[in-house]
C-alpha cells in the first residue's frame, strides 16, 4: 500500500517538477488575489464564551436601558480646571468633538445641571427653574467645585476628587443597521438551542450570520475612522493638558491594530530570522532559498484561503503566521538534513534518486508529525471560546497545507537544481555540527540516574505549580504601560470611578414586596421601619379624588413602580451602599443616587412628592437620574457599577458570588429576582471556562496522540515512553505559569496543546529513526549516538529556530502575545531537552524494542 502511494506520488510530482512548480505557483496566485480582502475582528464576541446565556441577557438589558457606545476623553489641564481659560479650552474641545461625523453629542461638566450651586428646591426642579450649569456666568464656581466633588451623581464620575481631571463622554451615533442585523442573528441563535429548530430556520441563521459578518466589516472601518478623527482633534489640545482616550470602541480599534502589527512585524521578523538561521546552519544559498520559498508559499496559500472562507483573525490567531512559518520550516529542515545524509550515503545516485529516497524515507514520520500536531490544534475546538475554536481550525488546515507544500514545492525546486558536489556538501558539514547533540548523548549515557531523578523532581515541581494556576487577571495587564489603553484605563480607574461595567438587575415580586423573606435585614432601625410599613404604604390611596395638585396631569397618577417610593428607594439604597463599600468597586449609580439627590433638595420627601417628581421631572434630568436605573413597565431596577480593573485584589468570580450572596442571604431579596450582568460577567464566564477548556484540550490531545503512537510504533510501551517527555514539557510550562503567577487566559490556554502538538514532532522523528537504526546492530547505546548525530541535528536546528523565533514576540504591545511567545519558546526548549535526554534514557532503560543482540 505504502509503495503504491509513493509510486503515485512519484508519477504525479517527482517526474514532472516543472509542471508541478508552475501549477503550484498558479494556485498560489489565485489564493493570493484574495489577500487584499483579508479581515480582522476585535469585537466583544471575541472575548466571550460561545453560547453564553448571560450574553443574551446582557444584550436584552442593553436594549431595554438604551446603552449605546461611547468614548471617554480624560482631560487634565495644567491650570485650575474651573478657571476661565481652561473652561474656554474645554468648550472648544467639546465643540470640535461634537462636529465630527458619527458623534451625536458630547457631555462635559459644562452642561450638566448643577442643583447645589446655589441650592434649588424640589419645586424648582419639577418646574425646570433655577437650574444652573458652568456655562452661566452668574454661577458660583466654588459651590460648583464642591458639588462636583460631593454630589452623589457627579463625584468621581465627571471629575476627580481633587478637581484636577475631568472626563468628556463622546456619544457615538447608533448604527441601527448593525444592531438590526445583530439582534436578528442573536434571536435565531437563541432559537437554535430550543427544540423544534427547523432546517429552514437553520438556513435563515446561516444567512443572518453572513449578513452580520459582511456588515461588520464596514462597521469596523467606520469605527476606526471615527476613533482616528477623535484622536486628531485631541492632538490639537495636548499642548496645555494631558488627554487620554478610552472606551470599548477605542480598545477594539487598537486591538485590531495590534493584530495587524503582530501579523506584519512578527511575520516579517521571523522570515528574516529564518534566513539568518538557515544561512548559519547550512551555509549554502540554495538551502536558504528553498525553505524560504516553501514557508512563504504556505503563508500565502493560507492567508488567501482564510480570506476566501471569510475566517476572521482575532487577537488569539494573531500568531497564526508565526506558527505556520515555524512549523513549515521544521518540515523543510528535516527534509534537507535527510537529503544531505542520503547524498553522503549514495554519492553516485542522480538528483532524482536522491530526492526520491529522501521523500520516501521522510513521508511516514512527517505525515505522523502533521497528524499529531493537527490532533493538538483540533483539540482547541472543545474550548467553547469562538476565537480559540477558529484558531484551532485555522492551524489544523495550515499544518496540513505545510506538509503538502513541503512535499510538493521543495522536491520540485530541488529536482530543478543541480546536484551539489560531494566536496561542497562535505564542507557544509563540519565535524563540529553534531558536537552539541552528541554531548547530549554522552550526558544520557553517563548520567542516566541523574537524568531520571531530575525528570521526577521537575514533574513534582510542575504538579505543584499546576495546582497554583489561576484564571483571574487584570485586563489592563494585556497591554504595555506605554499604550494609551493602559494609561487611560489606569487614570479612569484611579480618578474617575473605575472602568469595567457590572450591573445588578432586580425585579419586583408579583405579590408586591421587594424582598423574599418576612424577616427584616439588619440594616438600621429606620430602614427596617420603612420595610415594615411597605405593605401599608401601598394600601393607602395617595391619589384620592380629594387630593388636588397644581397640574391636573398628576391628579389621578399613581406610583407606577414600587421602586420609586420611600420604601423602594430605601431597599435600593441598602444594595447601593453595600456595593459602594467594597474595595473593588468604583462609581455606583442607581435609584439610590436619585434618592440622595432628592433628599438634598427636599429633606423628608414623601410618596406623593415622588409621584409628582416622576411625572414632572424635566427630560434632561429624567434621562440622567431615572431612565438608566428604572424600567417602570416591568418594575425592574438597575444598579450600575464600575469595577476597578487595576485593583490588585480583584477576584471577579468571588466578587460576584459575594454580591449575589449578600443580596439574597443578608438583604432578603428573592434569588430568582436578582441577576448580574455586564461585560464583567461575560469576561468572567470566559475566564472560568479556561480550566475546563485546559483539561478537555489536554485530555483530547493525550488520547489522540497516544492512539496514533500505538498505530505508528505498533507498541503501547513505546507509545507511552514517547509521549512522556512531551507531557512533562507541557506540565513544566503550566507549572511554571502557576509558580510565577501568570494566569491562564484566552491565549496561554492554547500553549499546553501546542507544546505537545509541536514538541511531539521531535519525538516521532527520533523514535522512527531509532527503530530504523536499531535493526543494524541491536545496540541501544550505539543506536542513540547515531540518532543524535543524524536526526538529532534536525531536531536541534528546528527547536532552536522555534525558541528564538517565538522570542521575537516579546516585542509585541499585546501582553498575551508576549506570554505566548516566551512560554511557547520555553515549552519547545523543554520538549527538546526531553527528546534528547529523557526519551533516549527511557528507551534504554525499558528496552521497548526487545533485548540487545537478538
Amino acid at each position: 500500500m505504502q509503495q503504491r502511494l509513493f509510486s503515485f506520488y512519484q508519477r504525479l510530482i517527482l517526474q514532472r517538477p516543472l509542471v508541478t512548480l508552475l501549477a503550484t505557483l498558479l494556485i498560489l496566485a489565485g489564493f493570493a488575489s484574495h489577500i487584499p480582502n483579508f479581515k480582522l475582528d476585535a469585537s466583544a464576541d471575541s472575548l466571550v464564551l460561545e453560547g453564553d446565556k448571560d450574553l443574551e441577557f446582557f444584550r436584552e438589558i442593553n436594549k431595554r436601558y438604551g446603552a449605546d457606545d461611547y468614548l471617554v476623553v480624560t482631560y487634565t489641564p495644567e491650570q485650575d480646571l474651573l478657571s476661565d481659560a481652561v473652561l474656554a479650552q474645554l468648550d472648544a474641545l467639546q465643540s470640535d468633538l461634537a462636529q465630527l461625523p458619527k458623534i451625536t453629542s458630547v457631555v462635559s461638566i459644562l452642561d450638566v445641571p448643577l442643583l447645589q450651586s446655589p441650592p434649588v428646591t424640589l419645586e424648582d426642579v419639577a418646574n425646570d427653574k433655577g437650574i444652573m450649569n458652568l456655562r452661566m456666568p452668574e454661577l458660583d464656581r466654588e459651590l460648583a467645585r464642591k458639588e462636583l466633588t460631593t454630589s452623589p451623581v457627579y463625584k468621581s464620575l465627571l471629575t476627580s476628587l481633587d478637581t484636577k481631571t475631568t472626563a468628556l463622554q463622546v456619544n457615538i451615533q447608533r448604527d441601527e443597521q448593525y444592531f438590526k442585523l445583530l439582534n436578528a442573528r442573536d434571536d435565531l441563535r437563541a432559537l437554535s438551542h430550543r427544540p423544534g429548530f427547523t432546517q429552514a430556520q437553520q438556513l435563515q441563521l446561516q444567512q443572518a450570520e453572513q449578513a452580520f459578518r459582511d456588515y461588520a466589516v464596514s462597521f469596523n472601518k467606520q469605527q476606526a475612522e471615527m476613533v482616528n478623527s477623535v484622536r486628531q482633534v485631541l492632538d490639537r489640545y495636548r499642548g496645555n493638558a494631558q488627554l487620554f482616550l478610552g472606551g470599548v470602541p477605542m480598545i477594539a480599534v487598537d486591538m485590531i491594530d495590534f493584530v495587524k502589527s503582530d501579523l506584519v512585524v512578527f511575520g516579517s521578523g521571523i522570515m528574516l530570522f529564518i534566513i539568518f538561521v538557515m544561512a548559519v546552519i547550512f551555509k549554502r544559498p540554495s538551502w536558504v532559498i528553498v525553505p524560504l520559498a516553501t514557508c512563504l508559499a504556505t503563508v500565502v496559500f493560507m492567508m488567501g484561503l482564510i480570506t476566501w472562507l471569510d475566517w476572521r483573525m482575532t487577537v488569539i490567531s494573531s500568531n497564526f503566521v508565526a506558527l505556520l512559518l515555524i512549523i513549515t520550516l521544521s518540515i523543510t529542515i528535516h527534509l534537507i538534513v535527510r537529503y544531505r545524509e542520503v547524498l553522503h550515503a549514495y554519492p553516485d545516485d542522480s538528483q532524482a534518486q536522491l530526492v526520491a529516497k529522501t521523500t520516501q524515507f521522510m513521508a511516514k514520520p512527517c505525515l505522523y508529525t502533521t497528524l499529531t500536531t493537527n490532533v493538538a490544534f483540533a483539540s482547541l475546538v472543545v474550548s467553547g471560546i469562538r476565537p480559540v475554536i477558529d484558531f484551532g481550525w485555522m492551524m489544523t488546515v495550515g499544518v496540513s497545507t505545510a506538509l503538502v507544500l513541503s512535499f510538493v514545492l521543495l522536491p520540485s525546486i530541488m529536482l530543478l537544481m543541480k546536484k551539489p558536489a560531494l566536496s561542497a556538501a562535505k564542507s557544509d558539514e563540519d565535524t563540529h555540527d553534531a558536537a552539541m547533540t552528541l554531548w547530549f548523548a554522552k550526558l544520557t549515557e553517563h548520567h542516566k540516574n541523574k537524568v531520571l531523578i531530575a525528570a521526577l523532581l521537575l514533574a513534582g515541581l510542575s504538579a505543584w505549580g499546576v495546582s497554583l494556576l489561576k484564571v483571574e487577571n487584570r485586563f489592563i495587564d494585556y497591554f504595555k504601560e506605554s499604550t494609551e489603553i493602559y494609561q487611560g484605563m489606569e487614570l479612569i480607574d484611579e480618578q474617575l470611578g473605575g472602568t469595567i461595567p457590572l450591573e445588578i438587575i432586580i425585579d419586583a415580586e408579583a405579590s408586591g414586596p421587594v424582598f423574599a423573606s418576612t424577616e427584616q435585614p439588619a440594616s438600621g432601625a429606620d430602614d427596617a421601619a420603612a420595610v415594615d410599613d411597605f405593605a401599608d404604604d401601598f394600601e393607602d390611596d395617595f391619589f384620592a379624588d380629594d387630593v388636588s395638585f397644581a397640574d391636573d396631569d398628576t391628579a389621578n397618577a399613581g406610583p407606577s413602580s414600587i421602586w420609586f417610593t420611600r420604601t423602594g428607594l430605601a431597599r435600593i439604597e441598602q444594595v447601593h451602599d453595600y456595593i459602594d463599600s467594597l474595595p473593588e468597586t468604583g462609581k455606583v449609580m442607581s435609584l439610590a443616587t436619585t434618592g440622595k439627590m432628592l433628599e438634598q433638595l427636599s429633606p423628608g420627601y414623601d410618596n406623593i412628592q415622588l409621584a409628582l417628581i416622576q411625572k414632572k421631572l424635566p427630560e434632561d434630568i429624567h434621562s440622567l437620574l431615572l431612565a438608566p436605573y428604572l424600567d417602570e413597565e416591568i418594575d425592574q431596577a438597575r444598579i450600575s457599577i464600575r469595577v476597578k480593573e487595576t485593583s490588585r485584589s480583584l477576584q471577579r468570580d468571588e466578587l460576584m458570588k459575594q454580591i449575589k450572596s449578600h443580596l439574597v442571604n443578608e438583604l432578603g431579596f428573592a434569588e430568582d429576582n436578582v441577576r448580574l450582568s455586564g461585560m464583567l460577567v461575560l469576561y468572567n464566564n470566559m475566564l472560568q471556562s479556561l480550566f475546563r477548556s485546559q483539561i478537555l484540550t489536554l485530555g483530547a490531545v493525550f488520547l489522540g496522540i497516544m492512539l496514533m503512537f500505538v498505530v505508528l510504533f505498533r507498541s503501547f510501551k513505546m507509545a507511552l515512553l514517547a509521549i512522556t517527555p512531551n507531557l512533562l514539557a507541557a506540565t513544566l510550562v503550566l507549572g511554571g505559569m502557576g509558580l510565577i503567577g501568570i494566569p491562564l487566559d484566552i491565549m496561554t490556554v492554547t500553549i499546553a496543546a501546542i507544546t505537545i502538538g509541536i514538541g511531539v514532532d521531535d519525538t516521532i522523528h527520533y523514535v522512527h529513526r531509532f527503530k530504523d537504526e536499531f535493526e543494524k546492530d541491536r545496540n541501544y547505546i550505539a543506536t542513540m549516538y547515531r540518532c543524535h548525530a543524524s536526526t538529532g541535528q534536525a531536531m536541534y536546528y528546528t527547536s532552536v529556530t522555534i525558541v528564538l523565533g517565538f522570542s521575537i514576540l516579546a516585542l509585541s504591545n499585546f501582553k498575551p502575545s508576549i506570554y505566548f511567545g516566551l512560554l511557547t519558546a520555553s515549552a519547545m526548549f523543554a520538549a527538546l531537552m526531553g527528546a534528547l535526554l529523557l526519551l533516549p534514557q527511557l528507551i534504554i532503560a525499558f528496552k521497548p524494542l526487545g533485548k540487545e543482540g537478538q
